[in-house]
């Protein structure tokens, strides 16, 4: 088994020592043993949960989800299907942000597609589309005056 110091861990995940601390105080790690010098030690052990929540962020999995992840890798009663509902809500929750992307580059070409480059800048359908696509919501606040301030 091997020891590592805070420094040698981080540097063996490809984490900043913050991290370490940041997974230690939100229970992501546990506790580590120290030293007599007050200096924590950790073990393989650690690295490997360190991995496996930086690998479950890297699949987008939030924290707190890599967590309950992290609790069914060590149930004795938890089954596979737990494992497939995290993973399943986060497939639905990937599959709207890639909707949403598609549709911001569908606008975004239509943009450049209209975009006369040689015109002046005010001219630039893309600085007409980023000035009037709030304003709807604008002139929607400035109607609704707090009573008073009239």
């Amino acid at each position: 088994m091997g020891t590592f110091k805070i420094g040698q861990l981080a540097a063996a995940a490809g984490v900043g020592r913050d991290t370490i601390r940041y997974y230690e105080r939100n229970g992501l790690l546990p506790a580590p043993d120290r030293t007599a010098a007050g200096y924590r030690l950790y073990g393989d052990v650690d690295l490997d949960r360190l991995n496996f929540i930086r690998s479950a962020q890297e699949l987008g999995f939030t924290l707190e989800q890599a967590r309950q992840l992290l609790t069914l890798t060590v149930s004795d009663t938890a089954t596979a299907a737990a494992v497939l509902e995290i993973t399943l809500a986060k497939i639905k929750e990937a599959e709207g942000r890639l909707e949403r992307l598609s549709h911001i580059r569908d606008i975004l070409r239509d943009l450049a597609q209209d975009c006369p480059g040689e015109a002046p800048a005010s001219e630039c359908p893309i600085l007409v589309y980023l000035a009037a696509k709030r304003r709807p919501y604008q002139d929607k606040a400035m109607k609704k005056e707090p009573p008073g301030e009239r």
